[in-house]
């Protein structure tokens, strides 16, 4: 059987190749990728089978530049992962925490860990593109007086020593990666369907374009807006509800959504993560 390739953003080792490993089973192909544009492009092209890419995290927020690209790729949502996100500081074998002067890792990851930095204030953060890379940076370059913020696997991956075990504020912290492919997810199970849909510009037309789902009792878990591009103050909805596309209740909900839509787009049903 052939192993599926995969794009993710950041380097080897990184929480979305984790999510990967979780999603598809560790006989996967890694493709990693500088940029999340590049992670689309991969799989529109066929360089890759799917795209694993992060589209909200509990603590941060949603990650709009994804949110953007699902809308102007040409790609289905074919599944979720809902990853832990563990932070753990490591360093070079045989060095120890108080030799340290520097410590590195994505901005988002040294933000969810300020208070272990604050205990740790001799040592300076440096902000790098991405956590798994940090532990690279310092492995390939022997910074010997250095460590990193990255998940564990980053440090099983490249032969490195974890020092300080689950050093993030809060623990309840986890991110929703979603699994991208050319082609729709065969219907397996519980299904989630996303949709994204511009408004047409009349009074409680949102209220209206939500309604269509309460009548229906279909259940909503997400709902996200973000600009037109070419029209000041008007949006597009991103949307996810439980229940799969061809349900009698969804195709009603979104036969009824389109008339009071200027766009909508069915982005895709799929398993739901538990």
């Amino acid at each position: 059987m052939t192993m599926s390739s995969i794009a993710f953003q950041g380097d080897r080792g990184s929480f979305s190749e984790e999510a990967a490993r979780k999603f598809f089973g560790v006989e996967i192909t890694p493709d990693p990728k500088q940029t999340f544009p590049e992670v689309f492009a991969a799989v529109e092209t066929g360089q890759a089978t799917h795209g694993v890419i992060p589209v909200e995290n509990s603590l941060v927020g949603s990650i709009h530049q994804n949110y953007d690209l699902l809308l102007r790729h040409n790609l289905k949502i074919v599944g979720e992962q809902n990853q832990r996100i563990v932070h753990h500081l490591i360093v070079c074998p045989g060095v120890k925490i108080e030799e340290l002067t520097s410590i590195h890792s994505h901005p988002v990851a040294l933000d969810q860990c300020k208070d272990f930095l604050k205990r740790h204030h001799r040592a300076q953060a440096i902000v790098e593109y991405d956590t798994a890379g940090s532990v690279r940076l310092i492995k390939e370059k022997k910074m010997l007086t250095a460590g990193a913020i990255a998940g564990s696997y980053a440090a099983e991956l490249y032969e490195m020593e974890i020092v300080a075990s689950a050093i993030q504020d809060e623990p309840d912290n986890y991110t929703r990666f979603l699994v991208l492919s050319k082609n729709p997810a065969e219907r397996t199970g519980r299904s989630k369907t996303s949709i994204v849909f511009a408004l047409k510009n009349i009074p409680g037309v949102l209220f209206k374009a939500l309604s269509v789902f309460a009548l229906r009792d279909l259940d909503l878990t997400k709902i996200e807006s973000r600009p037109l591009r070419k029209k000041a103050w008007e949006y597009y909805f991103y949307l996810d509800f439980i229940g799969h596309i061809d349900d009698e209740a969804a195709k009603n909900a979104i036969a009824h959504l389109r008339e009071i839509t200027t766009f909508l787009k069915i982005l895709g049903s799929y398993p739901m993560s538990e």
